[in-house]
């Protein structure tokens, strides 16, 4: 009873919070926000789902999704990397571990970084970048994440996340905090489960470095050119609340399924649905599973969305002392390459 009082207050504040942020107007914002590569998913299970499986998610890969999902592994150890295509031909790679200790709970890193390739590097003086000079912008976001099962039913988790993002000669830093809770049997129903995620939460973030000095030339007189810095502006972190609801049974002893919804707040963009479902067949020591998933943004315009339905597949494999899972996800997307993704990850 203590720790469902415990989760009952905690989805009740967070609750509150949605209803808070919720009044905020959504499309005056839309573009504003900084770090918005914490909103670029990871892991192709999830993905896979649309992102609906706030409420299932578990392993190293819920530390991006729903931490608290990071305490419900079940091994001592487990480690994941994950890559993707995403938009422009740029490159996402996740990688994670965490480790169980005792009582205690489960202890995670992660680590996000993006491959935007090299991009010519054009200026006043050399407009069509003759002299062939290249950069790469480095993003990079590092998780410390810790996660515990309160309950049988409950768990609940947090990640405080490092931020950096550099680009030429001008770079900024922050951090931001995820908590979420998960609860299975809801109302005493098995199978029915509920999660609840706020992420991205911290301070502004802004950009400094040389490559905001200028030189400015006086119009009038006989002063010298001198260098002036241009003051570049804070903007918010892409803060979202998210709450789902998922049910999970069996058809018959080797086939197994769940379906899964999922509400999203933006603070900086408009509100998101999410649905999906998952089937699998089941062995003693093979398991296959074929994903499907969509996103609807009903306030959004004419192709202001560019994301469409996403499917995957995976298999696991149990051995003695290890297993093995490979999942395969895919995006659809107007305008650019569809997003591809692949996860590999190992438990002992």
């Amino acid at each position: 009873m203590k720790a469902f009082r415990q989760f009952t207050a905690i989805a009740v504040l967070l609750s509150l919070v949605v209803l808070v942020d919720s009044g905020m107007a959504q499309t005056k914002r839309t573009g504003t926000a900084a770090a918005s590569q914490l909103l670029i998913p990871v892991g192709a299970r999830d993905l896979a789902l649309s992102g609906s499986s706030i409420a299932t998610s578990k392993g190293v890969e819920a530390m991006y999704w729903n931490v608290a999902g990071l305490g419900r592994i079940h091994n001592s150890a487990e480690g994941m990397f994950s890559s993707m295509t995403y938009l422009g031909d740029i490159g996402v790679s996740y990688g994670a571990v965490a480790g169980t200790f005792g009582e205690f709970g489960v202890v995670g890193l992660s680590i996000t970084s993006l491959d935007f390739g090299e991009i010519p590097l054009t200026t006043e003086d050399d407009p069509e970048n003759v002299s062939e000079r290249f950069f790469s912008p480095t993003f990079v976001t590092v998780g410390f994440s810790f996660a515990r099962g309160l309950t049988d039913a409950i768990a609940a988790g947090v990640t405080l996340k490092l931020v950096s993002e550099q680009i030429e000669r001008v770079s900024a830093s922050g951090f931001a905090i995820d908590i979420g809770v998960q609860y299975n049997r809801l109302v005493g129903v098995q199978g029915l489960q509920l999660g609840v995620a706020v992420k991205n939460i911290g301070p502004q973030m802004k950009y400094d470095g040389p490559g905001l000095y200028r030189v400015a030339v006086s119009s009038d007189g006989l002063r010298p050119s001198q260098r002036y810095r241009s003051e570049a502006a804070s903007f918010e972190l892409p803060s979202v609340v998210e709450i789902g609801l998922s049910y999970a049974g069996n058809v018959e002893n080797n086939i197994v399924y769940n379906v899964n919804g999922t509400f999203t707040n933006n603070n900086l963009y408009l509100d998101e649905y999410k649905l999906g479902a998952e089937v699998g067949f089941v062995t003693e020591s093979v398991e296959f599973y074929g994903r499907l998933g969509m996103g609807m943004v009903p306030k959004a315009e004419t192709d202001e969305n560019i994301f469409g339905q996403s499917f995957g597949a995976g298999i696991h494999w149990n051995a003695s002392g290890m297993n093995v899972t490979f999942d395969y996800g895919y995006r659809a997307v107007d305008l650019f390459d569809a997003n591809n993704v692949i996860s590999i990850k190992v438990g002992f």
